[in-house]
């Protein structure tokens, strides 16, 4: 099981960067590339939802499943 995290996409499309994406969420710049990397274990559904806010978009335009 491969879980995909297309954040650096989204902030691409919105012309955002992380630092700026950062603040907005409330969570440290290290935090969000741990997150950015695919290296986190588990996102919360509140940052999961503040992220979607922030970046006006579902959370299946961030995370994406692909079998192995």
């Amino acid at each position: 099981m491969a879980i995909i995290v297309n954040l650096d996409v989204m902030l691409a499309k919105r012309k955002m960067r992380s630092k700026e994406l950062a603040e907005i969420i409330d969570i440290t710049t290290a935090n969000l590339s741990i997150l950015k990397s695919g290296k986190a274990k588990a996102v919360r559904f509140s940052t999961l939802e503040a992220i979607c806010k922030a970046l006006d978009c579902q959370p299946a335009d961030i995370l994406e499943y692909i079998e192995d």
